[in-house]
């Protein structure tokens, strides 16, 4: 994917649905550029094309979210591998900066197990010899490729760890921090009764957010990795609840 391409989802996560013309006026491009463009995202599901206007897919798909803030989650997940050695052993879940989180992992460290009930992430990272995967078992979701349920939770019991990494659709300062999916977000709950420390990895656009249902009380998580765009006022927040906030 090229900067381009990369600029165009991010005015569309914004906006939704832009016309061609208008992309060709905002990036100073032709509509014949843009159109390439277009039919090369649309080909990997990211987006869908309508007559005379691009329009973001709001699928669970693991492609079409790891797209949205690319740039900005491979920094979030780049600076927050700084925190793993060599040797260790975590669980991650799923989202898409944890899926960064987990390749970043695979390139630069040695030895590390990874515990998840992601099989995107078993699957992303298989070709790395020095990472050692456990894919915990489970109810399986297609679009998302994660496993959910009493399963799961069996099998994440049989470990403990210092640190889980998980990913949040959306946070407020009534519910903490949120998902959008009530299996997924039991899943979470359960996984972070086997670690020391829950360490959220998410770019700021999600802290504008509020999911439907809760995922993990701020009191929680011990550490977040975000980008500098994060409200003031929600970081604030989360310093005087303990929480430390890590931008980049």
């Amino acid at each position: 994917m090229n900067k381009r391409q990369t600029t165009i989802l991010d005015l569309l996560s914004k906006s939704k649905k832009i016309e061609v013309s208008s992309l060709a006026l905002m990036l100073d491009v032709s509509q014949v550029t843009i159109r390439k463009d277009l039919d090369a995202l649309e080909k990997s599901g990211i987006i869908i094309r309508e007559h005379g206007y691009a329009v973001l897919n709001d699928s669970d798909d693991i492609n079409t979210r790891l797209a949205y803030h690319y740039e900005i989650k491979q920094k979030i997940a780049r600076k927050a591998a700084e925190t793993i050695h060599d040797g260790e052993t975590l669980m991650i879940e799923s989202g898409s900066c944890c899926y960064l989180l987990a390749l970043e992992i695979a390139k630069t460290k040695q030895e590390v197990t990874l515990i998840t009930n992601s099989a995107f992430i078993a699957e992303y990272v298989r070709r790395y010899k020095n990472i050692h995967v456990i894919l915990l078992g489970g109810e399986y979701q297609k679009e998302s490729q994660v496993m959910v349920g009493p399963i799961t939770r069996n099998c994440a019991q049989n470990f403990y760890v210092d640190k889980l990494f998980i990913g949040a659709d959306g946070f407020s300062v009534d519910t903490g921090f949120t998902g959008n999916d009530y299996m997924r977000a039991e899943t979470v709950r359960d996984l972070a009764k086997q670690a020391k420390k829950v360490i959220v990895v998410t770019d700021s656009s999600k802290f504008d957010q509020i999911g439907v249902v809760s995922l993990m009380d701020t009191k929680k998580v011990s550490m977040v990795y975000t980008d500098k765009e994060i409200n003031l006022d929600t970081e604030n927040y989360l310093k005087e609840n303990q929480v430390e906030v890590i931008k980049v």
